[in-house]
């Protein structure tokens, strides 16, 4: 299979990726058991496909370590050429706190060694206290160590528009914000994409197809109860259903949705996904794999 030439973006100057990014929130232990080897042999196979980029985190259990041997694999069996071809995004989700040189600078270094990379090629920072004006100082540290060259490029996860504009107000360059974006999310149409057009920052969207809830498999299925959620992903969504408008208009959700699919021949996921790509009419979007 070769994708497409519409699935690459131009995400920065330096860096084109392929717009489905391979998330790895399932290697966190919230979603069963992984076989480490089974894993880096799938992600030869994600490459080759032309799934190239990847996004992680500090605290998605082995994820970092995961690229890591990925790339040394990659450089014993390929060529040191090779590692041009794939990218790495991951997290830094500190809690908060006082933020000093060195507590940004050791951890930056942490996700450097796990990764064995001299240079992060995106470092998403997320903040879960708003009140704790802290994460200025924690991203003025990180912008120093991107300009000595620890750090590619500088992006957020989770800000709102209100921090974000903060965040530019202070003269940090930020690339990339990572929110959640799906046919029950839609919130951020309401600010984030005219801001984020605004100052020529991407979004990276997640739980666009709501952990495998936007899908044939529960279309005229009985809502499930806890037990059914056997992932960290289906609880989560399932939440957000709750709160979006419940089981039954999600049920005529999906129904719609299978009219449109079975229209174009593809998938529920597939127009759930089309749904977050196609408003690249107004800011380029980045749907991560479920």
């Amino acid at each position: 299979m070769t994708l497409p030439a519409s699935s690459r973006l131009q995400f920065t100057p330096d860096l084109n990726i392929c717009r489905l990014l391979n998330g790895m929130w399932q290697v966190s232990g919230a979603h069963g058991r992984i076989n480490p080897t089974a894993a880096i042999q799938n992600m030869f196979k994600y490459m080759d496909a032309g799934f190239t980029t990847w996004d992680l985190a500090d605290h998605y259990g082995p994820a970092e370590d995961f690229i890591g041997e990925f790339r040394r694999q990659l450089i014993a069996t390929r060529t040191q050429e090779a590692l041009s071809n794939i990218q790495a995004f991951t997290k830094w989700v500190p809690r908060p706190g006082k933020m000093t040189r060195q507590i940004v600078e050791e951890n930056i270094n942490i996700s450097l060694r796990r990764m064995d990379v001299s240079s992060l090629d995106l470092m998403q920072f997320h903040w879960w206290e708003y009140r704790d004006p802290n994460y200025l100082d924690a991203l003025k540290y990180m912008a120093e160590l991107q300009t000595e060259g620890k750090i590619k490029h500088l992006a957020l996860t989770n800000f709102d528009t209100e921090h974000l504009q903060i965040i530019i107000d202070a003269g940090i360059k930020i690339v990339s914000n990572q929110v959640q974006f799906s046919l029950v999310d839609r919130r951020p149409k309401v600010h984030m994409i005219r801001f984020c057009q605004e100052h020529d920052i991407k979004l990276f969207t997640y739980g666009t197809v709501c952990g495998g809830l936007l899908s044939e498999k529960y279309l005229g299925q009985a809502e499930p109860g806890l037990f059914q959620l056997s992932t960290a992903s289906l609880r989560k969504y399932k939440n957000m259903i709750d709160a979006w408008g419940g089981w039954k208009l999600f049920q005529e959700l999906l129904l719609t949705l299978k009219q449109i699919a079975d229209k174009h021949q593809v998938s529920i996921s597939n127009v759930a996904v089309r749904y977050i790509l196609d408003i690249s009419e107004i800011v380029m979007f980045c749907g991560k794999r479920i």
